[in-house]
């Protein structure tokens, strides 16, 4: 498989559709859709989860009633195998808590004429002064 030419396209919108569907409580059971039922593999603040249960069950979990995710920059990487590398620089920002910075990766795999996310990793930029 060649590297996808609309790569940076591709991620972009898919960056700007997640993070609308994560921060809306309505859509958020909906991103299940966008993960394998064993195909996906999440590591959310160093632990694992595989699955779209597993991981909709972390999802469902945390602990915050608002959040915003605000994008500060998305670069993207096509992959030799049809896939994209998408890595997220930005602030989140839950309740009435102050905002934070985080870095979010993915890795879409082609599925179709569709992406599902494969693999995610969040951390939470937070720095602990010794």
């Amino acid at each position: 498989m060649a590297l996808n030419p609309q790569y940076e396209t591709i991620g972009k919108s898919f960056v700007q559709q997640y993070y609308s569907m994560f921060d809306d409580a309505l859509q958020r059971p909906t991103l299940v859709n966008l993960y394998s039922a064993d195909q996906s593999m999440m590591t959310f603040e160093g632990e694992q989860f595989q699955g779209s249960l597993k991981i909709m069950e972390k999802f469902n979990n945390l602990t915050f009633q608002k959040i915003q995710h605000l994008i500060t920059a998305v670069d993207t990487q096509p992959m030799f195998d049809g896939g994209i590398m998408i890595v997220v620089l930005g602030q989140l920002k839950t309740d009435d808590d102050p905002p934070h910075g985080f870095n979010q990766s993915f890795v879409l795999k082609p599925l179709g004429d569709s992406f599902f996310i494969q693999h995610e990793i969040f951390r939470l930029a937070l720095h602990h002064a010794a």
